[in-house]
């Protein structure tokens, strides 16, 4: 037994990224190969530890000792983060491998994109096996930080730095109430590691405090995971190079304020998410869900669709915590992480192949061009609109149950979003796979090389089994996991309508011999403007907030600095002292009486004065 291994969790990928960025700037495939070992080494450990292999009790170490009470760093490794680990290093790993076929090419700096994905994975180890809300805290702002790094990694181009920034900003924003609920939490529980929040309260469990401290807390889940009103950040991040959005935004870092709901659900108790602050997240869940199923219904972009969907699929999976189902929620989670992943790699083949083109309507015919490509995008898009027999159609099924038996209006929202998922998903694949080319790009594509398709082929087969119980009540995240057994029942035929529903209406606007336009027939109407302009929030933010803010700050600073420093300081001061210069200067006048007169004025004063201070 070698004590402190699952310490190399985070060791491994930081030091790996230490490496790439110090030592191997001028040799990209060394880099390559560091980041690529460090990821194998850390799936490699962690299946070990599923396994039974005994790995050490990791050490907790001191941070800052305060009065009673000492804030330490440690790991805790149970069944929910082990197992979320998996999934971590896993996807962490196939998109390294997939990654040096993608830039292959590319004239970036390929050791500082690979430096960027080693400290990604050590970020993400860090909320994950946190054994503290301090500790998730410092791997929260690490992961904001490492998602800076990667999606402004052209930062060349004015739409990738100013994503990375807008990406950076807001969660700036959630973190903030995420940082006081961390501060509410130690003032109630009198604690901040997870293992002994259970039974610590010092408050009753429906009371305000209670209430508030978790809405805090979801603040940073908001931001994190993009939920509404904060999901601006999401579709610009797209920016990135296509296996960064894989990595960061369709596996780990977006579900990450998943993880840490559920996370709180165990640690805290059920007992300590008060009806009100249930009925907020499930709400904004919802919320997020139907608006970002809406907007993927219009977009052109094959990665800006798929970004959509992540939120989509997101706001299921928060609106499944809120009803108190975190089995539900991590089970959607899991096998989410690996078709998403699945999509957009194999969006990033296609891209590649042609050209850098990310418009659909200026691909097609590509399911002639690049098969074995489109069966495993085809296997993703399966399992995403929870096509029967495929891992989307058991954990979506789940989510469906529980809003079932808690809620009709919520269960409504989410057959809804199932009929637009299928609607966007199969336009998407009508419109870029079926029919010809439309561009040049399209026409002289090819499939992809192995490097990419064996992260595809390894998705791909995971799309279509993770959600069996033989494989998902080992894997998902989820203490004593147990897949539900097959129940022919509301759920169910919802789910059915709602794709026959959504891929009737596609097939008839998108399909058939006779059907292929070159751009989108909804597109003069007004809802679809709309849409694609993303019900203009984005446009109100930055002309109302941001604009706003900026215009009444700089009307501020602007009276500031002129009414009252310049006019008031600085002119006032130097007329204060013009005029006393005046009033003296008339003093100054060279008359004999008017010197007696300020004598004797003098005097007499200094007579009072003296005569007062006798007296008392």
């Amino acid at each position: 037994m070698l004590q402190n291994l699952p310490w190399l969790f985070l060791a491994l990928p930081l030091v790996a990224a230490a490496i790439d960025w110090l030592c191997l700037q001028r040799c990209p495939r060394a880099a390559a190969c560091c980041s690529i070992a460090s990821a194998a080494v850390c799936f490699a450990l962690c299946v070990a530890y599923l396994c039974g292999m005994q790995t050490g009790s990791p050490g907790v170490y001191e941070w800052f000792p305060l009065p009673g009470y000492s804030l330490t760093l440690g790991l805790l490794m149970d069944a929910l983060s082990m197992k979320m680990m998996l999934v971590v290093t896993g996807i962490g790993l196939l998109v390294h491998i997939f990654s040096t076929g993608y830039m292959s090419g590319d004239p970036s700096n390929h050791s500082r994109y690979f430096a960027g994905l080693s400290i990604f994975m050590f970020s993400m180890s860090c909320i994950v096996l946190a054994d503290s809300l301090l500790f998730t805290f410092v791997g929260w702002e690490l992961v904001g930080f490492s998602s800076y790094i990667l999606i402004g990694h052209w930062y060349d181009r004015a739409s990738a730095a100013d994503a990375a920034k807008k990406a950076f900003i807001t969660n700036r924003v959630g973190d903030f109430g995420f940082l006081i609920g961390i501060l509410l939490t130690f003032g109630v529980f009198g604690t901040l590691s997870f293992s002994d929040m259970a039974g610590h309260q010092a408050v009753p469990a429906q009371s305000g405090v209670l209430t508030a401290l978790v809405l805090c807390l979801f603040c940073g889940a908001v931001g994190k995971s993009a939920q509404f009103p904060l999901h601006v950040w999401l579709p610009d991040a797209m920016e990135g190079p296509t296996p960064v959005s894989a990595l960061i935004h369709a596996a780990t870092m977006v579900a990450a304020g998943v993880y840490m709901l559920v996370r709180l659900q165990v640690s805290m108790g059920t007992d300590a998410f008060s009806q009100t602050a249930c009925t907020v997240i499930c709400t904004v869940g919802a919320i997020t869900a139907l608006l970002a199923a809406l907007m993927a219904t219009q977009q052109d972009d094959i990665k800006r669709v798929l970004a959509y969907s992540t939120l989509s699929q997101l706001g299921y999976m928060v609106m499944a915590a809120g009803m108190l189902s975190g089995e539900a929620a991590m089970f959607h989670l899991y096998t989410h992480a690996w078709f998403k992943a699945l999509l957009f790699l194999a969006a990033g083949a296609i891209i590649v192949r042609c050209h850098h083109e990310q418009d659909i309507w200026r691909m097609g015919g590509l399911r002639r061009k690049m098969p074995l490509t489109t069966l495993c995008f085809l296997m993703g898009a399966c399992a995403l609109v929870a096509v029967p027999g495929f891992s989307g159609f058991f954990s979506k099924e789940a989510i469906l149950t529980a809003a079932w038996e808690s809620s009709i209006p919520l269960f409504v929202i989410g057959a809804l979003v199932a009929v637009l998922t299928t609607f966007y998903m199969v336009r998407l694949c009508l419109v870029a796979f079926c029919g010809s080319a439309r561009a040049e790009g399209a026409e002289h594509a090819r499939e992809a090389g192995p490097s990419m398709l064996l992260p595809l082929l390894i998705l791909g087969v995971m799309a279509l089994i993770s959600g069996y119980g033989f494989i998902a009540d080992t894997l998902v995240p989820f203490a004593g996991f147990h897949a539900h057994d097959f129940e022919f029942g509301v759920p169910f035929l919802t789910g059915l309508l709602a794709l026959i529903a959504g891929g009737g209406l596609a097939w008839i606007m998108y399909g058939g011999k006779q059907k292929q336009p070159d751009t989108d027939p909804l597109t003069p109407r007004a809802f679809s403007r709309a849409l694609r302009h993303r019900l203009y929030i984005d446009a109100f933010y930055d002309k109302v907030l941001v604009g706003g803010i900026q215009q009444w700050g700089a009307a501020i600073v602007h009276c500031l600095d002129d009414g009252v420093i310049r006019r008031l300081v600085g002119h006032g001061a130097a007329l204060f002292t013009a005029w006393c210069g005046k009033i003296l200067g008339k003093i100054q006048c060279g008359s004999l009486r008017a010197y007696v007169l300020v004598s004797a004025l003098g005097l007499i004063a200094a007579m009072i004065l003296f005569a007062f201070t006798i007296i008392h």
